[in-house]
Parts: C-alpha cells; sequence; structure tokens
C-alpha cells in the first residue's frame, strides 16, 4: 500500500495493519483452496476450517505472513525463495502441529504414512508444496493482493480500514479461543463416554465431571458445540489412546455425517 504514514507499527518494514489483512485474506483463501480440494478429493462439501465460526484457516495465514515478512530477504531468485518457503512453511507447519497436540491433545494432520516425514508433523511432499506455494506467492499472489487493497483504500477511510480489520482480528482471537475450548470439552466427552484408554485418564475424567456438575455449562456446551457441530466443522479430528492407536472421532459418532453436503460418489 501506497502513503502508509497512518500504519504507526511495522514488522521488517511492514506495516502491522498490513499484516493484520494478510492474515486475515490467506486464511480466508486457504480455506477456499483446502474446500476445493475436499470436494475434488473426496466428492464432498466438508469443513476445513481452523475456527468454529470464521470461514478462515489459520494455517495459510500465518504462512502467508511469514513467507512474506521474510521472503524480503530471500526474493533475489526464485531457487532461494522456494528453498525459504519450503523451510518456513515446514517450520510453520511443526510447530502448530506440536501447539495443538499439547494444548488440545489432539492432532489436525498426520504424515507419518508419508516418506521423509518428521514425527508425522511435516514430510517432503508437503514441505516442496510450501515451496512452490511460496514463489507463485510473492511473484503472483501477493502483488495482486497489494493492487486490491490499494484500490479498497480509495473507497474508505483509512479510520475505517483499521476499524474493521480490528474488528476481524478481535473477532478471528475470539473464535481461536472459544475453539479451543469447545474441542477440549469434545475430546473429554468422546474419550470418557467411549472408555479410550489414553494418558492422564483420571484429570479428563475429573474434568468431565465438573462440566457435567455445572448444568449452565453443560447445557450450553451441548447446545452450541454439540457432537454434530463438532464433527461437521472438525470432520478429521483425532486422538491417540496409551497403545498410539490412531482414533478419528468420527468413526464413533457414525449417525453423523463428516460432511455438509455430498456432491459425487467417490470411485
Amino acid at each position: 500500500m501506497q502513503n502508509e504514514n497512518y500504519l504507526e507499527y511495522k514488522i521488517l518494514g511492514i506495516s502491522i495493519w498490513k499484516i493484520f489483512a494478510y492474515f486475515i485474506i490467506y486464511s480466508f483463501l486457504g480455506y477456499i483452496i483446502e474446500t476445493i480440494f475436499g470436494i475434488i478429493t473426496m466428492g464432498v462439501w466438508q469443513s476445513r476450517q481452523s475456527f468454529l465460526y470464521g470461514p478462515f484457516l489459520g494455517i495459510y495465514g500465518l504462512g502467508a505472513v511469514a513467507i512474506i515478512l521474510f521472503s524480503q530477504f530471500f526474493k533475489k531468485n526464485n531457487i532461494t525463495l522456494f528453498l525459504s518457503g519450503c523451510i518456513l512453511g515446514s517450520l510453520i507447519e511443526y510447530i502448530i502441529s506440536f501447539l495443538t497436540e499439547v494444548i488440545l491433545e489432539t492432532r489436525w494432520w498426520d504424515y507419518s504414512e508419508k516418506i521423509f516425514n518428521i514425527n508425522g508433523r511435516i514430510c517432503l511432499l508437503y514441505s516442496v508444496f510450501w515451496g512452490v506455494l511460496t514463489v507463485f506467492l510473492v511473484r503472483k499472489v501477493n502483488p495482486k493482493i497489494d493492487k486490491l487493497c490499494r484500490k479498497i483504500l480509495k473507497k474508505i477511510s483509512r479510520r475505517i480500514f483499521k476499524i474493521i480489520i480490528s474488528i476481524l482480528i478481535i473477532f478471528l482471537f475470539v473464535d481461536c479461543i472459544a475453539t479451543c475450548y469447545a474441542q477440549n470439552q469434545f475430546i473429554t466427552r468422546m474419550i470418557v463416554e467411549n472408555n479410550i484408554p489414553v494418558y492422564k485418564e483420571e484429570k479428563i475424567k475429573e474434568k468431565y465431571e465438573k462440566t457435567k456438575s455445572n448444568k449452565n455449562l453443560d447445557n450450553f456446551i451441548n447446545t452450541f458445540w454439540s457432537n454434530e457441530k463438532m464433527i461437521k466443522t472438525f470432520p478429521n479430528i483425532k486422538i491417540e489412546d496409551k497403545d498410539h492407536n490412531v482414533i478419528y472421532l468420527n468413526k464413533l459418532l457414525p449417525e453423523i455425517e463428516p460432511y455438509y453436503i455430498k456432491i459425487f460418489d467417490k470411485k
């Protein structure tokens, strides 16, 4: 964007408001890409969002922001840009996978069956994908996003722009907190009600009973974060038992379809 004197804070020369805008835009584009990919490969419109309510896939937003920030040091040619994308994208993917497992005690993806993987969190195939995506993003996509942002700023005031971005960022933050809590409650519920042997089993049962004893909280969870809501929003959510068996939670609830609409039968 030009004439950015109104954007006070900068990280690596890019305004914080612009970074927020990038995160929102690319998180939404990531959701669109993954949804289309799911339709093509599985024949169903399945939720691919990171959060309970917003159509956003946060790993794409974080990945795009990191790539845009640090690619300034590597965009001399496409080879260095590709290699930096492989490393940055894989690093972000690994960190997010690790944090979700520690905080939510689940994994959003598992590459254990793919060759050249590290702890099932990253693998060579998707590292290459991140590299290709980085070159495409920096050379082709982001210049168009910047052009779009400049056009928007010609239509609305900078103050309105900042208000819109602020509202969306606050919404995503609250959505993220709600998502973490709801997923934790859902996983706890599935473990206890299906007698799944896991580590820290006693603590999990205590948490379950504590929620059940609070009737208002339990009713709220059952109303807004029911099994159907959680499965349809996070169809691939899974846990690991004491014997390291991976259990997909949608298999425990066969009456709930883990997608919104079936487009065609996959052959």
